[in-house]
């Protein structure tokens, strides 16, 4: 396999408030390489990309901070695309959710139809306690939809072909009629909390089947763990609290050896880690483990 290669995007931007931009370096000094050295893991690292912190935007309430989300996505996608030309594998260490459209756009400037298993609580086509946050519209964005510039990254929307999109662990409680119509008409596969945490292997393969379609897998996958599918019952971690609504950690790690075992895996994306929130560092430690026992073959 391809050695990994670390990309850190120290951005908070496109999030509720700040302190993820904190991540990267807070999983590098919670020895996250070192840990996936020890699994049999090959890893270097590129360093930190400029990044952006979250910033008050009064004055754009429907796509708050969009300029520099757009800006820090760009970079992403030059970077991802650098590291794919170079024969690696990129492991992305976020930051808010809105770096995965830079790195779907870097993996389109190669692989027109790469496809996405998106672990996450929430489906992130927005909603309305967090107007204008484009970290909550990430899928919106992937399915053509908001701000056209991000819509637009790798030319004309979509993003990502629905087809190629696996939503896996999202509380769905929250979506509208019209939201579960635009994905149901879509037809993007679908896995919530519930299924995940009852059947997490069951969960991932589905996932995979999906993705790959009737003739086996056709392009690479890459994978987005955001730390909120995991219930902050168990790892309150997550940027967003997420209480009862999310899976343990086990079910999540069990879900993610899957889909990272799979021949076609080229990225894992790592997401919404509030560095903030663990000032002794024993959630950073555990959450790292969990990624490191993900990786084990």
């Amino acid at each position: 396999m391809a050695e990994w290669t670390i990309i850190g995007v120290p951005t908070s931007a496109g999030a509720h408030h700040a302190g993820l931009e904190r991540a990267p370096a807070a999983l590098r000094e919670a020895g996250l390489a070192d840990r996936l050295t020890e699994v049999g893991a090959k890893v270097t690292d590129a360093g930190d990309l400029p990044g952006a912190t979250f910033a008050v935007d009064r004055d754009h309430p429907g796509a708050r901070n969009a300029g520099a989300v757009i800006r820090v996505a760009r970079e992403v996608a030059d970077a991802v695309a650098g590291v794919l030309v170079a024969g690696g594998r990129p492991l992305v260490l976020g930051g808010d959710c809105t770096i995965i459209l830079g790195v779907i756009a870097g993996f389109r400037q190669l692989y027109p139809d790469v496809g996405l298993a998106y672990v996450d609580g929430d489906a992130d086509l927005g909603a309305d306690d967090s107007p204008g946050i484009l970290d909550s519209l990430v899928v919106a964005h992937l399915l053509g939809y908001g701000v056209p510039e991000l819509a637009g990254l790798a030319g004309p929307p979509p993003l990502l072909k629905p087809a190629r999109l696996a939503m896996i662990g999202a509380d769905l409680r929250g979506l509208t009629s019209d939201q579960r119509q635009r994905l149901a008409d879509a037809k993007v596969s679908l896995a919530d909390s519930g299924e995940l945490s009852a059947d997490p292997e069951g969960t991932a393969r589905r996932g995979l089947a999906a993705l790959a379609g009737p003739g086996g897998p056709i392009a690479p996958l890459v994978v987005h763990f955001d730390a909120d599918v995991v219930d902050s019952g168990d790892l309150p971690l997550g940027n967003f609290p997420h209480y009862g609504s999310g899976v343990l950690l086990a079910h999540a790690v069990r879900c993610l050896r899957l889909l990272l075992a799979d021949p076609a895996c080229a990225c894992l994306v790592l997401t919404e880690v509030n560095p903030t929130y663990d000032p002794d560092g024993s959630l950073l430690d555990r959450y790292c483990a969990g990624v490191a026992a993900a990786m084990t073959e």
